[in-house]
């Protein structure tokens, strides 16, 4: 039995119409399972090295802004208070004396610490302090009358390593004098226990003040070398040195340089009276400088030969050196900006004066 045929006409596409559409997926274009895994953890692998470099990146930036912060002194942290020590530096304050620290521990309480101390970490897991002395014994009374944490640690701006011994004392030194409540006689003895120290080669108190204490007046900076001359001569007996005055501190630094025995009446006078407070020590020193403004003794004023140092009366760090023909005037002014016909009748009126005196 034979078959039909079947004859239909087929419409074939013309050549315009034989692209393939976008959305058609050809053989040649798909990929086998193990193609499409291999691609996907390609990319994935990509994605991973991508991420990990922009971390570190983001790493390497933030270890250079610590680094620059640090090296700024601006990085803070919590440290515990026993952690902190006072060895490097002689401090500015006397920490045996009154602090007094009651109207900073009612602050600390209210409103907290508004300004970090600042220490130098020592390399052996502690710090050295260098600015926070009130901050710091603060802290730790709070901690001892109340056991309570959170005075156990204190805000600390850390230090770069590696600042020199002087800039340290500079740091120090430079923050107490902007709060304005540091003694003279304060001053004094930390020149002198830094020229002692021979801190950054100094060999002298003189030295020591021009170094600690560049940033106040050159009038300012005498003042200190004139307490300086006092706390040498009387720091073991005055019990209270920074009650002192500026007015009766160089009172003092004159009359002792004038009269090598005064110190000696001094220490008599202040050893009588050992359990003396600061307004009676202050009543001492005065009386002793009262009892001594009479005319030096005729040993002293007669030498002919001999040289004599005087107090004059007119104004702070005025001093004077009386000697066999020759007369010396020192004083914190340029004599040389002074008016010549000023200076001439000066002069003229110092000789009346000494010829009416013979």
């Amino acid at each position: 039995m034979s078959r039909k045929r079947r004859i239909f006409d087929v419409d074939l596409p013309s050549e315009d119409d034989t692209a393939i559409p976008e959305n058609i997926e050809t053989k040649s274009a798909r990929r086998g399972p193990m193609a499409a895994a291999i691609g996907e953890v390609g990319d994935a692998r990509r994605h991973r090295e991508r991420l990990e470099a922009e971390i570190r990146a983001e790493n390497d930036a933030l270890a250079h802004e610590l680094v620059r912060l640090k090296g700024l002194g601006l990085i803070t942290d919590l440290v515990p208070i026993d952690a902190v020590r006072t060895r490097k530096l002689t401090r500015d304050r006397r920490v045996s004396g009154d602090l007094e620290l009651d109207d900073l521990k009612a602050s600390l309480r209210d409103i907290g610490l508004s300004n970090p101390i600042r220490v130098e970490a020592d390399g052996q897991g502690g710090y050295e302090l260098v600015q926070g002395m009130r901050r710091l014994s603060a802290y730790r009374e709070l901690h001892a009358e109340t056991g309570e944490e959170r005075w156990a640690q204190i805000p600390a701006g850390i230090l770069a390593a590696g600042e020199s011994q002087a800039g340290l004392y500079r740091r120090m030194v430079d923050e107490n004098l902007i709060r304005k409540d540091v003694s003279f006689a304060e001053m004094a003895m930390l020149a002198r226990a830094y020229a002692s120290d021979g801190v950054d080669g100094c060999a002298s108190v003189d030295e020591a003040v021009n170094a600690l204490y560049a940033s106040v007046a050159p009038q300012k900076r005498s003042y200190i070398r004139r307490f300086a001359l006092v706390m040498a001569r009387l720091e073991k007996v005055l019990a209270h040195p920074t009650a002192l005055s500026r007015a009766v501190g160089l009172a003092l630094a004159d009359r002792l340089e004038a009269d090598a025995g005064f110190a000696a009446v001094l220490r008599d006078r202040l050893m009588a009276e050992p359990g003396r407070t600061a307004e009676e020590e202050l009543a001492i020193l005065r009386g002793a400088l009262d009892a001594q403004t009479a005319p030096l003794p005729k040993k002293a004023r007669g030498a002919p030969r001999g040289r004599v140092a005087l107090s004059v009366p007119v104004g702070p760090g005025v001093r004077a050196t009386a000697t066999q023909g020759k007369m010396e005037l020192r004083a914190d002014l340029d004599f040389g900006a002074v008016d010549r016909a000023k200076l001439e009748r000066a002069i003229a009126a110092f000789w009346r004066e000494i010829g009416e005196g013979e």
